[in-house]
This record gives structure tokens, sequence and C-alpha cells, in this order.
């Protein structure tokens, strides 16, 4: 005698009751392809358990949400872990640059003394840095001072790849433009 799988829909329909044993079913159904798509989007074995949880633990709670007239439930799930990556990336880029000291905070170390010319032009960058769009500026210290790739900012914060490349061009040119007209004010 054959047992045949219940459905999604058959366990969803007992998810919507708080079955436990169908959400347990219906984990080590999608559970593995939810985490490997989590991991793939974060590449942080950590963070991708975490989204993973999260996509569960929201299906649990809300399950209301999945209508199966419109799609099949993995397709639905897949698309939860997606954008809940996603957001986690947003997250993590937003701390990291939250974290990022501005080029005139860092300290320099004891017993020695900074190229007096190179500090003042460390200075001058940090001023004119600030006169960038605030868009602009994230992507340059993301880019240059995290070394973050321009692939990378993209996915972490949710822009097509070209917009970074074009807000990192515009701002390139803008800084050496302020950097120019600086240079013009100070020379003798």
């Amino acid at each position: 005698m054959t047992m045949t799988k219940p459905t999604d829909i058959a366990l969803f329909a007992q998810i919507t009751e708080h079955n436990q044993t169908a959400m347990l079913a219906l984990y080590q159904r999608y559970g593995g392809l939810v985490y490997s798509l989590a991991l793939q989007t974060l590449r942080r074995p950590g963070l991708a358990e975490e989204v993973t949880q999260d996509v569960f633990l929201k299906l649990w709670q809300h399950p209301e949400r999945w209508n199966p007239a419109l799609g099949q439930l993995s397709s639905w799930l897949l698309a939860i872990t997606r954008n809940a990556a996603i957001d986690r990336l947003r997250r993590e880029a937003r701390h990291r640059s939250d974290d990022l000291p501005s080029p005139g905070e860092v300290e320099v170390g004891v017993g020695t003394m900074p190229d007096t010319g190179a500090w003042a032009d460390g200075q001058l960058l940090r001023d004119l840095l600030q006169q960038l769009p605030s868009e602009q500026r994230e992507l340059i210290e993301l880019a240059f001072y995290r070394g973050y790739t321009h692939s990378e900012l993209a996915e972490g914060l949710g822009i097509p790849l070209g917009t970074v490349k074009t807000r990192l061009r515009a701002g390139m040119q803008r800084l050496r433009t302020l950097w120019e007209q600086a240079a013009q004010t100070t020379e003798p």
C-alpha cells in the first residue's frame, strides 16, 4: 500500500488551523529550496538561515496571504524569500554604511606625523564629498572606502546596476570638478 503525499493545498489548509505537523511537512518539502535562494542572494549562511526562518514564520503567522488560484506555493515562497533576502541585504548595507568613518575621522597612529599636504587633501576631499547628493556620496563611500563592487552595491541596495554605475560616474565627475575648482582658488 503506497501512501500519497498531501498536496500543497491540503497542507496549507491544515496550516491555517495551526497544525504543526503540516508546517513541518511543508518545511521539509520547501526548506532547502528557500534556504538555497536566500544563500545565493546573501552569500552568508547565517543570514540565509535567518531569512529562511523568517519566511516560514511569516507563512505560519499569515497563511491566508497565499492564494492557490494565483500560482504555485513554491513560486510564492521563492518570491517571498527573494524579497526578504533583498530587504536583509539593504539592512546590512545600511548598518555597514552607518559604521563607515568619514576620511577626517580616521585616527593617525601614535608617534606618526601625517604629511601636511596629504592630510589637507584628505580634509578637502571629505568636505567636497559632503557637497555631493546623498545617493552619490553613499555609493562613493561604499565603493571606495568599503571596497564593494558595482554588482554588490546594486544587489545590496536594491537598485539597478546601471543606476549604480551612472550615480558613481556622475558623483566622481562632480567631485573632480569641485576638486579642480578648489585647487584653482588655493593656487597663488
